[in-house]
Parts: structure tokens; sequence; C-alpha cells
């Protein structure tokens, strides 16, 4: 984490997206928590683990989608760490004492949905129970070992129906794509976790993470 840190320091949002704020300040403020740490005590595999979510089926916007905890900040939330740490605990039910704040990466923006979101790092000291606090925005909690994400078999690119290319992860049933993997993917690259993996390995993205209106 520190190396990452260090890294960190050196690169600009486009490192991260080809998406930055708008000049404008139109965008609506959010935060994700990008939250590393050791493994729960009952996961099979050890070494550092990530937390993610899959979204609600049901949401209108982006459902069944993998992604950070995280969400809009709300006029009372005195800043963006706040912010991912309220919607982490409201979607999660962590314990946001336990909780680092390592540093806040640059602001990138998501053109459908008009956020700018704020990835909010952290490490997780004293990992708490998680689990859904509300079905109608999360399906499931996943902690998930870096081990498994860095492993090449688990990498490829993925194809959306708009032409949209881009890394995607391997999660059992499940695939991490779009914003989060490509955040992620970065991350990994920058902290020297990146084992080579074939990026010409190309798979269509499955049926059920295009629907909602944003799909």
């Amino acid at each position: 984490m520190d190396d990452l840190v260090k890294r960190l320091e050196a690169v600009e949002g486009d490192y991260f997206s080809r998406f930055l704020p708008p000049d404008d300040d139109s965008g609506r403020e959010s935060a994700v928590l990008m939250l590393f740490g050791p493994p729960p005590a009952d996961a099979a595999a050890g070494g550092e683990h990530v937390l993610l979510i899959e979204r609600s089926h049901t949401m209108r916007s982006h459902p069944a989608q993998i992604a950070f905890p995280g969400g809009a900040r709300d006029p009372g939330d005195d800043d963006v760490i706040e912010t991912a740490l309220r919607e982490a605990e409201e979607e999660t039910g962590l314990d946001p004492t336990g909780v680092d704040i390592v540093t806040v990466l640059p602001s990138l923006f998501l053109p459908p949905s008009q956020f700018v979101v704020a990835p909010v790092l952290a490490w997780w000291k004293h990992p708490t129970p998680v689990s859904v606090v509300d079905t109608a925005e999360v399906h499931d909690v996943l902690d998930v070992p870096l081990e498994h994400l860095v492993d090449p078999a688990s990498r490829y690119s993925v194809r959306h129906p708009s032409g949209f290319v881009g890394p995607a992860f391997d999660i059992d049933h499940l695939v991490l794509w779009g914003f989060t993997a490509g955040l992620l993917s970065r991350t990994l690259d920058l902290a020297g976790l990146t084992r080579p993996w074939n990026p010409d390995t190309m798979r269509p993205l499955p049926e059920r993470y295009l629907g909602g209106r944003r799909g």
C-alpha cells in the first residue's frame, strides 16, 4: 500500500479513465470505497482481499453490476471520504471505525449517469462482518481475494454491444467489468501486482448485464 501511494503521486486522472470531470462542475458528486485488507476469518484463501458488491438485479440503472460500495454525496457529508464510508456502511454493514483511509484518487466522470466519482482508497485494519443491508440496492456482498483477481486465468477483455471494449475479471459465475474493472485493473498495475495476461482474449458481455435504464 505504501508503494502504491507513492506511485499515485505521479499520476493524473487520465491514467485511470479518459472521462474526467467537466470543467463546469455540472456532475453530481459521489464516492466509492476501494477497501483492501486481510481476509475474513471464514475465507478459504489467504492474502489480501477487496470488498465489492453485486448490485440488485431489479435496479433501474446498472442492475447486477459488480461495483465498489459507494454512491452520491449527501448534503450532510463533510467530504467524499464521509460519503464513501457512509455508503459502504449502508450497503454492507461494515463498521467504518475499523477502516483506515489511505488517500483519495483523482475524481473520474461517468457520462451515462453524470456522476463525478472520487475513489477513496482504504485499508481494512479491523475487518467486521458484512452482509446485504438493503436488498433494494444490493444483491450480494463479495470479499474477493486479490490472488484470484491477478490470476491471468481470471482476466480477459469484454465487448459491449455499443462497441466498448475494456478489461474484465471472472469472479466465479460473475463478471466484473466497466468502470469498476478499469479502476481496479489500473490500481493493480500501479501497485505492481498485475501478472501478464492476454487482453486479446475477448468475450461478449453476458445478457444479464445489458438491462436497466443505462445498461
